[in-house]
């Protein structure tokens, strides 16, 4: 594809230069390993991985690495690493300066901590995937939990991802329905880009959409195959989530691949560390979201906007009020959330009337946006089922009472603008029923 190139500038006014420089999807894909440190002309490897997804492929990679004359050091998390500040240090402090090169070796918290460790070092990274569970491997970003608050650090990119079909086709069941799960939720993000683009004018391209759009018909294609250890459908859609993390880097945004429904998910993580509560894979908690975002913009597509009572919801808005419901909720990772609100301020008044006048002048539009966007609640739902996902919170342990002010409070996590700010402008967001 041309713009994978990022040889011209766009419709949209960018250059979309991706850091990306390759990517291998076969059998026996490791050994490409060596090729690839050749490439980037390192002299010695580092090696990082948990004890799980060393026992996966830690051999081989080393194997590939020895019979090639290329020497390494090597880090392994005894245990499977959080995605937290202590996992972030341990990882620093065990690099070998002496090495020229990063190798993750696993999927998405070691590829997360593999590249903040290549940012921080400054040198080429490769990311051997363990599994087909998310679509970080190509996006330059990191998630991970700081003071409490889930957020999308910016780290490096790797240059090449390695996925072996051996070993992401024997991945566990679990993690290949999160991948897939993970890919559904671009329905949403895709949605609420544009509906952005139109109420707030934030930055939209037309060519990365395309591209998750075209990442999205892959998995959604093969959702099944997965579940059958089938090759090709594990490659495809392993494709796919690599081609989202592209488009996240081309936007210079995770815009294409993360809204709403991604947020579902980072406060059940929240939760999950501050007070021991249930959580699951990434992708299947989004894959979760998704349904529930969608059940919720159905309500919407029945929602008749009124000024008059969008303004007065406004103007009655008890931020003290909101901010102590937020506190008992969420712990600390509440006031990173306080915070931003009062540097974004969008429950001022001041702030929310053009908004909402914008609203008003294109509510034909958003509505055909959705039209156009989003998938059917029974669509969804017979996607899920043909990948055996979880499709409500209480089947991965989740309180489902908890689902309304999970929903409100998606609004908080980042300052984007997101389906649960919508209904809060319309003045419905005590009306949503999930």
């Amino acid at each position: 594809m041309e713009i994978l190139k990022g040889q011209q500038v766009c419709a949209c006014g960018k250059r979309h230069n991706g850091i990306l420089d390759a990517y291998v999807i076969e059998k026996n894909a490791i050994g490409h390993t060596a090729l690839f440190v050749r490439k980037y002309h390192a002299t010695k490897a580092f090696l990082l991985a948990d004890a799980n997804t060393f026992a996966v492929a830690g051999e081989q990679v080393m194997q590939n690495l020895t019979e090639n004359g290329i020497p390494f050091s090597k880090y392994i998390f005894p245990v499977s690493p959080k995605p937290d500040e202590a996992a972030v240090g341990s990882a620093v402090m065990h690099y070998d300066a002496t090495c020229d090169i990063i190798i993750g070796i696993g999927s998405g918290v070691i590829n997360d901590l593999g590249k903040i460790l290549a940012k921080t070092s400054g040198h080429p990274y490769i990311i051997v995937a363990t599994a087909p569970s998310m679509d970080g491997y190509a996006s330059g970003s990191s998630s991970v939990e700081r003071d409490g608050l889930k957020i999308s650090l910016p780290s490096k990119c790797a240059n090449a991802v390695i996925g072996d079909l051996n070993i992401l086709k024997n991945a566990p069941m679990r993690m290949l329905v999160s991948g897939i799960g993970d890919m559904l939720a671009k329905y949403v993000s895709i949605c609420e880009w544009r509906i952005s683009h139109v109420i707030t004018g934030e930055y939209y391209c037309e060519e990365v959409a395309s591209l998750i759009r075209t990442a999205v018909q892959k998995c959604a294609q093969n959702a099944a195959g997965p579940l059958k250890r089938d090759e090709a459908a594990v490659a495809a859609v392993f494709e796919g989530l690599i081609l989202g993390g592209v488009a996240m880097n081309y936007a210079e945004v995770t815009r294409p691949a993360s809204g709403v429904e991604h947020y579902f998910s980072h406060i059940w993580d929240m939760r999950a560390l501050e007070f021991g509560t249930a959580s699951d894979f990434h992708g299947i908690q989004c894959a979760i979201g998704t349904r529930y975002a969608i059940h919720i913009y159905e309500q919407l597509k029945n929602t008749a906007p009124n000024r008059e009572k969008a303004l007065a919801y406004a103007r009655s808005f008890d931020i003290p009020a909101h901010n102590e419901h937020l506190r008992a909720f969420l712990g600390k990772g509440a006031e990173a959330m306080i915070a931003l609100e009062a540097q974004e301020g969008k429950y001022d008044p001041a702030k929310h009337a053009p908004r909402l006048e914008r609203i008003l002048a294109h509510w034909d539009e958003i509505l055909q946006i959705m039209d156009e966007e989003l998938i059917s609640s029974p669509e969804l739902e017979k996607l899920l089922d043909a990948i055996g996902a979880p499709k409500t919170a209480a089947e991965i342990g989740i309180d489902e009472a908890i689902v309304p002010m999970t929903f409100r409070f998606t609004k908080d996590i980042r300052d984007k603008y997101v389906l649960s700010r919508l209904c809060w402008d319309l003045g419905v967001l005590d009306e949503i029923r999930l």
